[in-house]
This record gives C-alpha cells, structure tokens and sequence, in this order.
C-alpha cells in the first residue's frame, strides 16, 4: 500500500523492443518512463528539486511554484502543488499541445502563453517570463528544470541505477532525447562510472543547438530555428550538460518521429510520446553498428496521450 501519489515516482518497467527493431543485431530495451504518476520522466526532477527546497527552507508554507515548460515539467509541478498545497504558475510555449494544455489547467495551474519564435533572452520568452514572475511573486519559488543541476542528479541517483540494475550491468549503448540535458547526462554518468565503454547517444533536431555545440563547443545563435518536436532540442546550453559524457548527438526530424511512434503503437503495442519516437530514430541511425552483444536501451519520455491533436492525428502530425 503506498501512501499517495508521490511514492509511485521511479522504479518504471523496461520491456524488450520486438517487431519494430526487427533486422537489428542485438537486443533493444526502453525505458518506459510514462509509468510515472504523471505520464513522463520528469516527475523524477520535480519531486527531488521540491523536496531539496523545502529542506532547505526555500519554499515554505503558501508558496508559488513557477517554472518554464513544454508542458511534461509543468504537469510534474502542477501535481506536487497539488498535493503538497503549493499555488503553480507555468510558462508555457504558443506551440504546446492543446492536450497539454488543457491537462495542465485540469490539475489547476495558472498558464502563461508565450510566443516560441523568439530568442531566450527576449523579455516575452517563457524563461524570462517566468523569471519575471518569481522576481514579483512574493514567496514564489523558480523550478529552473534547466539551470537546476538536481534535475541531472536526479537521474544519476535513480533512472541510471534502474537501467544498470534491470539490464544486469549489460547495457552496452542509451539512446535518448536531449532538451534540458538532466536525463541524458545523469543517466550517461552513472552508467559510464559503471562501465566506461557504454556509448551515450543523444538525439537532437537540426533545429536546435545542442548537437553544433557538442561537436564546436560554440554557442551559435545562428543555428537556432524552430523547434518541431515538443522536449527535443534546446536554444539554450542548460546547466545539466556534461557534453563530455555524451558520445556523440544524431540529428532526427519530426515526420519520422511521428511516424516511428506511430507505427510503435501499431507493431509492439507500446504508445509512447514523440520524443520517444525521436530516440527511435537515433536508435535506428546506429543499428548497423550494433552487433549480437551489443544491448541498447532507448528511453521513452512520455506517453503517447500527450500529443493526439498532433503525432496521432492524420493531419496535425505533418
């Protein structure tokens, strides 16, 4: 019997991918990280970024959670408000799915719309909106998913013992979306302490900056366009990087990331967010150089329900 909500976060499944990674050599696992309470990985970051301010009394009784989201963050942030009686106040991208949308105000945030084309620093940019707001709510606390280094630790303290634990340390390769660089980074560093040989994966849109940087060390504001994947790619070089544990970034796009989870859901049952279907596709950008030894574990972030409006409409997903 668990005492509430929060004690379910963690310890999500791993399963073995079947027909749709048939022809590669080797085995593929995911991580099934929508089996956390509020569908996605960051439960994990929301929960150990609340409980390490409370300790230290940089939230207290009656305070204002505020956070910049895609909308996976800010449903974490909405329900530990919720349960811990916190006020939640999340800005969020013109772009966010209206079943985002919607969940969010369902679990009782207050949203703020911003506009996605522009730079980070612009004063309507969902960063520095929020930023705002913390600087002019009284007791409001700042989440900050991206500069908040709890948010990679997290991952080094449970996801990558999980993956070590579930594979019997065989793990030989992790494939999985980078955005604000918590989950690859923690995971990747717990894994290589582990065993150093094990290749670290990240997958990016030629949209975003990360994969120019890793392979530059360079921040080229040039580079940066549009994001087509909700939770893929980034504008910005977040604290949670550790670009030297990460082997190397793949370039993936959101036509066959939509079509690879749209045809995951199809061949082995298993209904899994867009981001998902991007670590598929750096998945299969590999799969010749994988051998009969190799095991990949391919991170799901999300669960498919998130984006029906868009992945899994006939229309909305072009």
């Amino acid at each position: 019997m668990k005492t509430n909500i929060l004690t379910l976060i963690g310890n999500t499944p791993m399963v073995q991918l079947n027909k749709i990674t048939s022809g590669i050599r080797g085995k593929v696992f995911a991580k099934l990280e929508f089996y956390n309470p509020t569908l996605s990985t960051k439960d994990r970051i929301v929960l150990r970024i609340i409980e390490e301010a409370e300790s230290k009394q940089l939230l207290k009784k009656g305070g204002v959670l505020v956070e910049a989201t895609s909308g996976n963050t800010g449903a974490s942030v909405a329900m530990l408000a919720g349960v811990k009686g916190y006020r939640c106040i999340l800005c969020v991208k013109d772009t966010i799915a209206k079943e985002k949308y919607n969940m969010l105000r369902a679990m009782g945030a207050e949203l703020v719309l911003c506009p996605s084309n522009v730079m980070p620093d612009h004063p309507d940019s969902y960063y520095s909106k929020a930023k705002s707001i913390v600087a002019n709510t009284p007791n409001a606390y700042y989440v900050n998913q991206n500069f908040n280094k709890l948010n990679m630790l997290a991952h080094y303290e449970s996801t990558g013992k999980e993956i070590w634990n579930q594979t019997n340390g065989k793990v030989t390769h992790l494939i999985a979306a980078a955005s604000t660089g918590g989950t690859i980074t923690g995971i990747g560093k717990y894994l290589k302490e582990k065993n150093p040989e094990v290749k670290v994966i990240g997958v990016d849109t030629v949209d975003s900056i990360l994969k120019y940087y890793h392979e530059n060390r360079k921040f080229d504001k040039n580079k940066i366009y549009k994001s087509g994947i909700e939770g893929v790619g980034k504008n910005i070089i977040t604290g949670n990087f550790d670009f030297d544990i990460i082997d190397e970034f793949i370039y993936v796009d959101k036509e066959k990331s939509a079509e690879n989870v749209r045809n995951l859901v199809l061949t082995d049952g298993i209904w899994a967010g867009h981001s998902s279907g991007a670590a598929l596709q750096g998945l299969f950008e590999i799969k010749d150089r994988l051998s009969e030894k190799d095991l990949a574990v391919v991170v799901f972030s999300d669960h498919g329900s998130r984006y029906l409006s868009k992945v899994f409409s006939d229309n909305g997903h072009k």
